[in-house]
């Protein structure tokens, strides 16, 4: 029987299992909520547009800290070369989270009539903030989670003359992850002072610290699907990191562009958003040396492609579509409208969820004692969820396209049926990409789910090697270059598209050269990613000539202490 080198590694097998859970009805909320868009008095009254999308976007928020938090116990102790410390502190986080989800998920229905439960000037029940929606209660019993998950992976740790820059990147982020949470613990009458601190958790604990988790855990990843080199690895983990902070610090500023704080924000916070895609460039091309280090088949593809699918929509999602709306003169346009959400949906399920995703395909099999498994379904899976949300992407950022034309342009009314006519292409294009995502979830929390409880299939037994032609051939540096240039080449004509809503032209009512601009940097964006990582994972399962291939021991590679 296979098993896993740390006893206490398989408590994390309980956080993944509640993590594909929660996905699931995450994905069942958002197909509700794209039926919503198409007919707005479905459930109106029951279940309201409003309350579903924050309970949508609360149990992604909650999913995904499931799997960071999975992620982090399975590699805490090949990282220490130990037990985890506390294990029953782990198992009371662990009913802390379900308690959590659930009283956030009852207490959010309590918005549909306007019940916050203020008690000693503080919403008890739900906040009503958007990202921070979860009351008082709620945040409370947060911190405590969060500070349990700090002094469990400080304590496993070795001391601090031992700690690689692995160890320092998780140990900064679980520490940051407790204490930048305090800041949306505290309400302000003032809506400016509310929205600057409200803004500190959105951009500094999701967009900071959880990158900071997000670089660390994939460069360990990375070691443990590659035997890469710990050395190399924790080198592109610290500048990662440092970049992430040094341009996120004043980055912030692209959030404060209309809450009523100094002008000067406005160049300030453009400048150095601008910067915050250099980490996630660095990020990508690591990836692409640690996978190409030597010709050895993957073993595991499916976590693979989830970790590649991860790094590549952190780079298209997070950086290029944050890049192209965070400047003033973009962002004044593209604020909360569906550009927005475009950005959102791609980096936050592509750079995060993926991760856990990753992590769970890596470590379930380990968990579950199958040395062999079918492939096939999780790479299936990929391919639907990253084709799926690739799809959302482009639906959501043509219709916010129109969306700022029609509605912030030509400042035609939104609630007397002018805007929605316009915009219904791309609301029925959502239900439909929808749909191939959620196939893929459904794929997903099928097969992990039942990993080792089912059948094992024979064609678990081999990989299969492809010729070495065609998208199969050996990927070169040269080439991986010029597929991100091109990715940026589409960013630069999406940005002008939005910057063109400034020209006098546009103003005056022709949508030709924004529609244009758009019509042809989205599309054209998202089909480079979604070629070039059929390319990559072309290349990588055609090479070597084993026909069978083990699973990746759960052991840490030598020199990674």
């Amino acid at each position: 029987m296979f098993r896993i080198e740390y006893r206490t590694q398989r408590l994390s097998l309980r956080f993944f299992m509640v993590m594909l859970v929660l996905f699931f009805f995450q994905t069942a909320l958002g197909l509700l909520l794209s039926a919503q868009h198409l007919d707005p008095t479905l459930l109106a009254g029951t279940l309201n547009f409003n309350v579903i999308r924050t309970q949508h976007l609360n149990l992604a928020i909650f999913w995904i800290l499931c799997g960071f938090i999975g992620t982090i116990l399975f590699v805490g102790p090949l990282l220490s070369k130990r037990e985890l410390a506390a294990p029953w502190m782990i198992k009371f986080l662990f009913y802390a989270l379900l308690a959590v989800v659930a009283w956030n998920l009852a207490t959010q229905l309590l918005a549909q009539q306007g019940i916050a439960g203020w008690w000693m000037g503080q919403p008890m029940f739900q906040e009503g903030l958007e990202y921070l929606e979860a009351g008082r209660i709620a945040d409370v019993v947060i911190l405590i989670g969060f500070a349990i998950l700090c002094y469990v992976v400080l304590r496993t740790f070795p001391p601090l003359k031992q700690w690689n820059e692995i160890h320092w990147g998780l140990g900064l982020g679980v520490l940051a992850l407790t204490l930048v949470w305090v800041f949306g613990m505290f309400f302000v009458e003032r809506l400016d002072l509310q929205e600057y601190f409200r803004w500190y958790v959105v951009h500094y604990w999701v967009e900071g610290v959880w990158e900071v988790i997000h670089i660390s855990l994939v460069g360990f990843l990375l070691v443990l699907l590659f035997k890469a080199d710990v050395k190399s690895v924790g080198y592109a983990v610290f500048w990662g990191i440092s970049l992430v902070w040094l341009s996120g610090l004043i980055g912030n500023a692209h959030h404060y562009f209309w809450i009523g704080t100094p002008e000067f924000w406005q160049f300030w916070g453009s400048l150095f958003s601008a910067l915050e895609p250099l980490p996630l460039i660095f990020c990508f091309w690591h990836i692409y040396l640690d996978a190409h280090q030597d010709s050895k088949p993957i073993p595991n593809m499916p976590a693979f492609a989830f970790l590649l699918g991860s790094v590549v929509l952190e780079q298209v999602g997070a950086g290029i579509l944050g890049f192209t709306m965070t400047f003033a003169l973009t962002n004044v346009w593209s604020h909360g409208t569906w550009v927005t959400a475009s950005h959102a949906h791609l980096a936050l399920f592509g750079t995060f969820g993926m991760l856990g995703l990753a992590a769970a395909y890596y470590a379930v099999p380990i968990m579950r004692g199958v040395t062999n498994f079918d492939q096939r379904p999780g790479k299936l899976a990929f391919w639907l969820v990253f084709t799926g949300m690739l799809g959302l992407g482009f639906a959501f950022a043509i219709g916010g396209t129109i969306q700022v034309f029609v509605y912030r342009t030509l400042g035609l009314d939104w609630f007397g049926g002018d805007v929605g006519p316009a915009m219904l292409f791309t609301k029925a294009m959502v239900p439909l990409f929808g749909l191939v995502f959620a196939a893929g979830v459904y794929l997903i929390v099928y097969d992990l789910i039942t990993l080792g409880l089912r059948e094992p299939s024979a064609a678990g037994d081999a990989v299969q090697v492809p010729a070495l032609s065609g998208w199969s051939r050996h990927l070169t540096g040269w080439e991986t270059g010029i597929w991100l240039l091109g990715m940026w080449v589409f960013g630069a004509l999406i940005t002008l598209g939005l910057l063109s809503f400034n020209l006098a032209t546009v103003q005056e009512g022709s949508a030709l050269i924004p529609y244009v601009m758009g019509g042809v940097g989205y599309p054209g964006l998202l089909l480079v990613t979604l070629f070039f990582v059929r390319r990559f994972l072309s290349s990588l399962e055609a090479r070597g000539h084993a026909k069978v291939v083990p699973l990746v021991s759960a052991a840490a590679p030598a020199g990674a202490t």
